[in-house]
């Protein structure tokens, strides 16, 4: 337990532990899909004080990481317009597209914003109407519904000048695709609670049913992922496999309904290309019917290509938990954050990411 002092309640962290310890008889592999309790797992070594013979493994959620090349250069190819005013998340700005970032394309002239709210992108189209201005929408369900409120908003202003390039992705379905792929060896999975928090936790019953496997709504504190990996492995030693909720003082079952209405009125599902895995059917939105006007894509005809990843990455089966950053021949030497082959890296939601600053061979 070498890191469990600077846990806020390290008694608290052993107790939890142990109580691990004494229920597993087995090997047990679990996935966490948060790019969020990836970063705590590593920084706070998780994996150190858990029992040998349970093994957590770091699935897609990072949307950031999983925003395909093909979407980065559409957005790159609109940013470089000199007509446009392009605004983004900051931890987008970096990510690698299939020859330059969004920081590259402002070093050659592009007006490319950072912004802290898709509400801030909607005050500039308003002061800027000789303008275009397109806002970056990525994200899983815990950014729509700002970005479908900042849609709704520029409908009631009447901006002709706003758009969206849309690029956002659903966790239910990630969840599927690995489970039902044939090089599945997850048996246990660790639910983003900000996702639940918006969305509530029903679509999982299906998936535990469907593939025996049980699915735990968790929090983020280093106590809240002990508590969940407890949880989960209970389920399993039991041969149990239910939807439990370790976050309950957040998440209730039905979610938030006003923002799932409102995701539901701008957005559609659609199939989604997630980066390093491929295809996933029905795991995007996109802009619905009656809101397409405000699609970026179809505003400035951006063109659909396929791009290959660097062969150097591996960062396809980091995401899918099949190989941890660093068994990467590329990582920490020709993959840095500063020089990046994939968005594992440089995103701060990044299983790479986490590996690199916090240096733990975990």
């Amino acid at each position: 337990m070498k890191y469990v002092d600077e846990f806020r309640d390290p008694d608290a962290a052993r107790e939890c532990a142990r109580k691990i310890a004494d229920i597993t008889t087995q090997e047990w592999t679990i996935m966490e899909v948060c790019g969020g309790q990836t970063h705590t797992i590593v920084r706070f070594g998780l994996q150190e004080i858990l029992p040998d013979k349970i093994n957590v493994v770091h699935g897609p959620g990072c949307p950031v990481c999983v925003t395909p090349l093909e979407q980065l250069d559409k957005a790159m190819e609109i940013a470089a317009r000199s007509d446009v005013i392009f605004c983004s998340f900051g931890d987008m700005l970096r990510v690698p597209g299939s020859e330059e970032d969004l920081r590259g394309v402002k070093a050659g002239g592009g007006d490319v914003r950072i912004v802290y709210s898709p509400l801030d992108a909607v005050k500039i189209a308003k002061d800027n109407p000789d303008k275009q201005v397109v806002f970056f929408a990525v994200g899983f369900e815990t950014t729509a519904p700002v970005n479908a409120m900042a849609v709704f908003q520029a409908e009631q202003y009447g901006l002709n000048n706003f758009f969206v390039l849309v690029s956002h992705v659903l966790v239910p379905p990630a969840i599927e695709a690995i489970l039902s792929s044939p090089e599945n060896r997850v048996q246990g999975f660790l639910a983003a609670g900000h996702v639940c928090a918006i969305m509530g936790y029903e679509e999982y019953f299906p998936l535990a049913e469907k593939y025996k496997t049980p699915i735990v709504v968790t929090g983020f504190e280093p106590l809240d992922i002990l508590h969940g990996v407890y949880m989960c492995i209970k389920q399993l030693e039991e041969g149990r496999f239910e939807v439990e909720n370790q976050y309950s003082r957040v998440v209730d079952v039905a979610g938030n309904l006003e923002a799932q209405n409102l995701i539901q009125k701008i957005f559609k599902i659609a199939p989604r290309k997630w980066r390093g895995i491929g295809d996933i059917p029905q795991s995007g939105l996109v802009l619905s019917d009656e809101y397409e006007r405000f699609n970026a894509e179809t505003r400035f005809g951006v063109t659909q290509t396929q791009v290959q990843e660097p062969e150097e990455c591996i960062s396809g089966l980091i995401l899918q938990g099949l190989k941890r950053p660093n068994e990467c021949p590329a990582f920490g030497t020709i993959c840095t954050p500063e020089k990046p082959l994939g968005a594992t890296m440089v995103s701060g939601e990044g299983a790479c990411s986490a590996y690199y600053k916090y240096k733990r061979d975990v």
